[in-house]
């Protein structure tokens, strides 16, 4: 298990230390007019086999069996509501978000939740849902059969076996969009957001710099990206775009480009399960560490005293003997030098044998003592 931690130590720091290799700009940023809209409707479940929700005759859900009633009507039969008795039919929440730059026709996944008491989505097929927006426009329609991933089966006699979740399932491309949301098209003549995924100052900056600096060149391209805030890169198109097919191949140069992006010094602390995971980033500066051992063990033996054979006075007395021992390792103590990388640290760590717990209470100290040069998170 030690080993296994310290692992984690070198190759967390490997992996982050390498983020300042140069990444592409698309890695890191997303396209401001790429709105992701919610959608939420409301449906039925049919094909369950008996584990959808109880009739309103049995403390069910009353919606289910109006529901039902209405569908019926709309396909021209009249079934009186109190007369309902399925099973095989559950009220579902449908949730799904249309992916950016989407336009009529496109298909996404979409995610289908019980509502009622059902016990069970397996093997359910969702009828056809309008899903709306949080104004109650309704942008796309959901239809198909359930990927569930899980089953729950219970018997008469009261034995049940479980596996996963079985109330929750998804539909792949089971959305089909019908009406294209607003802001999706891109105009030549605004300047388009790249967002970043993790807002930072000098990160912002180096992104604007690098598109000036490729498209330095070109005629109209003065300043074609200006940082507005950590989160936020505006960019501008050259005056020579007339229309969206050259913006597009305007934008997929500029998510082609490659920056250095900086990465925060961080190390995080998992207590519940001893990991650690520190940045490649990460700095400390001169500190001695000394760790020992001290185990205490305490044994109780009983003792049995009895009065003399045949004996009419006197009675078994028990009493115990409690001996105490205390064991203290050997104190090893490791000295790191100023600046060392995480790897340094793993090394000395390594060296005093420590398990997880200890390894945390020494990032813990370090943090007081001021030499831990990066955000220590706790979780």
């Amino acid at each position: 298990m030690r080993n296994r931690l310290l692992s984690i130590l070198i190759i967390s720091g490997l992996i982050v230390g390498g983020l300042k290799s140069e990444v592409r700009i698309k890695d890191i940023v997303s396209i401001e007019n790429g709105n992701r809209v919610s959608l939420i409707g409301y449906g039925l479940v049919v094909g369950l086999a008996g584990t959808g929700d109880r009739p309103a005759s049995r403390r069910g859900a009353i919606f289910t069996v109006q529901s039902i009633s209405n569908m019926l009507e709309r396909f021209g039969i009249t079934v009186p509501r109190e007369a309902l008795r399925t099973r095989n039919v559950a009220a579902v929440m449908v949730t799904a978000q249309i992916p950016p730059f989407s336009h009529v026709g496109a298909r996404f996944d979409v995610v289908v939740s019980s509502l009622g008491d059902a016990t069970s989505l397996e093997g359910g097929v969702l009828l056809m849902t309008p899903l709306r927006d949080g104004a109650g426009n309704i942008y796309a329609m959901a239809q198909g059969p359930l990927s569930v991933g899980g089953y729950n089966v219970e018997t008469s006699a009261g034995e049940r076996l479980k596996k996963n979740h079985s109330l929750v399932g998804r539909i792949p491309d089971g959305g089909y969009l019908q009406v294209e949301p607003p802001n999706q098209n891109i105009d030549v003549r605004k300047p388009i957001g790249l967002h970043l995924n993790e807002p930072d100052f000098v990160t912002a900056r180096r992104i604007a710099n690098r598109i000036n600096a490729y498209f330095a060149g070109d005629s109209g391209a003065n300043n074609l990206a200006r940082p507005v805030s950590p989160g936020l890169v505006q960019l501008y198109f050259p005056d020579s775009l007339e229309n969206p097919a050259q913006a597009i191949s305007y934008i997929a140069q500029v998510e082609t480009l490659t920056v250095n992006v900086d990465v925060e010094a961080r190390v995080v602390i998992n207590e519940r399960t001893g990991t650690i995971v520190a940045g490649g980033n990460v700095q400390i500066d001169e500190v001695m560490i000394s760790h020992g051992n001290l185990t205490i063990h305490t044994m109780s033996s009983p003792v049995i005293s009895q009065p003399a054979p045949f004996s009419r006075v006197g009675r078994t007395v028990v009493t115990r003997i409690t001996q105490t021992t205390a064991q203290e390792g050997e104190a090893k103590t490791a000295v790191i030098q100023k600046t060392a990388t995480v790897s340094d640290l793993a090394t000395a760590l390594n060296t005093l044998g420590l398990k997880p717990r200890d390894i945390i209470a020494i990032f813990q100290a370090i943090k007081e003592a001021g030499a831990l040069k990066a955000k220590l998170v706790i979780n």
